[in-house]
């Protein structure tokens, strides 16, 4: 979902700059400047600020995984070299 609240900042900050004869359309103006933002925005794709926030944990404990299937490999291979390092080729 889109931060409404942003998008509605951002138009009315538009329509003030509107000159001040406009000032009667200010608010038609206004509230169709915040559908087409809302409407260019949707078509981005954007992710929400949760569910950006669920995948960094995602990649984070994945990370942490592979960290330590990294150091066992380490490990495996010290102990298999230790044994018989002509196994290993």
């Amino acid at each position: 979902m889109i931060n409404l609240k942003a998008v509605d900042d951002l138009a009315q900050r538009l329509s003030a700059l509107m000159p001040p004869g406009m000032s009667e359309a200010r608010e038609d103006i206004e509230k169709n400047m915040r559908a087409a933002l809302q409407a260019g925005l949707a078509k981005l794709d954007l992710v929400t600020r949760e569910e950006f926030d669920v995948q960094r944990a995602v990649l984070l404990r994945t990370r942490e995984k592979l960290d330590l299937l990294e150091r066992i490999l380490v490990d495996l291979e010290a102990r298999l070299d230790a044994v018989s390092p002509a196994a290993r080729n």
